[in-house]
C-alpha cells in the first residue's frame, strides 16, 4: 500500500470513529395533561361528548435533564393551554384551528425560553403552531411518589393554570368497559390515564385564548414520562 493510500485509509477510519463517538443529545422528564372531556372512558360516554366538549386542555413538562440545540434545560418547566375548534384527539372531527398560550419557566434566560418553546412545539406537532401569547411565570411540577404513573401529580403555572391528578382507582369505573379513548396530546415514552382533581385556566382577555375554564373530577388526564432526542 502506498503512503497516499495509507493516509486515505487512516483519514476514513478517523472520520468513522468521530461519527461513532458523537454524543446523542437527549431530553428526559415527566409530562401531565388534563382536558375538558374524559380520555379514559367507554364508547357510550365518549360518543356523548365528542364534538361537543373536550376542545380545551392544559399540559406541561418537567425537564429533569437534557439540552435542546445546545441550550441546557436541566430542571426547567414549560406548559401550555390550548383552545381547539372541536374535541382534541377526535379522528372524525377537525380540531384546527387551535390557539395556544405558552407558559415558560421564569427561571429560564432568553435563550432557554426560546429552547423551551421549540421543545414544546417538537413534542406536540401542529398543536402549538399558533401561539397567540407567551408569558414567563413561576411553574411548579411535583410528583408525590416514586413513579409519575402511580402518584399525585401537580402542575401550576403562576395563578393562570393548574392541574392536579391522581391514579385511576376502582371506584372511577362506571360502565366497566373503560379504555384510554384518546392518545396523549404530546409525545411520551410511557403514559397512563389519570383522574383529574383540578383542571383550570384563567385566561379570557383578547390577548390570549379568549377562554377560561375549570373542569375537575373527571377521568380526563394523562401522566407520563418522555425521552426524546433532539
Amino acid at each position: 500500500m502506498t503512503l497516499m493510500n495509507r493516509m486515505v485509509v487512516c483519514a476514513i477510519a478517523a472520520a468513522a470513529t468521530g461519527f461513532a463517538a458523537a454524543p446523542t443529545v437527549e431530553v428526559t422528564g415527566n409530562y401531565v395533561e388534563a382536558r375538558t372531556a374524559d380520555v379514559y372512558t367507554g364508547a357510550c360516554f365518549a360518543n356523548s361528548e365528542v364534538q361537543l366538549i373536550g376542545n380545551l386542555a392544559v399540559f406541561g413538562w418537567q425537564i429533569n435533564r437534557g439540552s435542546w440545540k445546545g441550550v441546557t434545560l436541566d430542571g426547567l418547566n414549560v406548559a401550555a393551554a390550548v383552545r381547539a375548534n372541536s374535541t382534541l384527539g377526535d379522528r372524525t372531527g377537525e380540531p384546527y384551528p387551535v390557539r395556544a398560550f405558552l407558559m415558560v419557566d421564569e427561571r429560564a434566560n432568553l435563550e432557554q425560553r426560546q429552547a423551551l418553546k421549540e421543545f414544546a412545539q417538537r413534542m406536540t406537532g401542529d398543536l402549538l403552531g399558533d401561539i397567540v401569547k407567551t408569558a414567563a411565570m413561576p411553574i411548579r411540577f411535583t410528583v408525590e411518589g416514586a413513579s409519575v404513573h402511580e402518584s399525585r401529580v401537580t402542575l401550576s403555572a403562576g395563578t393562570l393554570a393548574q392541574i392536579r391528578t391522581r391514579a385511576i382507582e376502582e371506584g372511577d369505573h362506571t360502565c366497566g368497559h373503560e379504555v384510554p379513548w384518546y392518545d396523549p396530546l404530546a409525545k411520551t415514552e410511557h403514559a397512563m390515564a389519570a383522574y383529574t382533581l383540578e383542571n383550570r385556566f384563567q385566561g379570557s382577555t383578547t390577548e390570549d385564548l379568549r377562554a377560561s375554564w375549570s373542569s375537575p373530577y373527571r377521568r380526563s388526564a394523562f401522566v407520563g414520562t418522555f425521552h426524546v432526542s433532539e
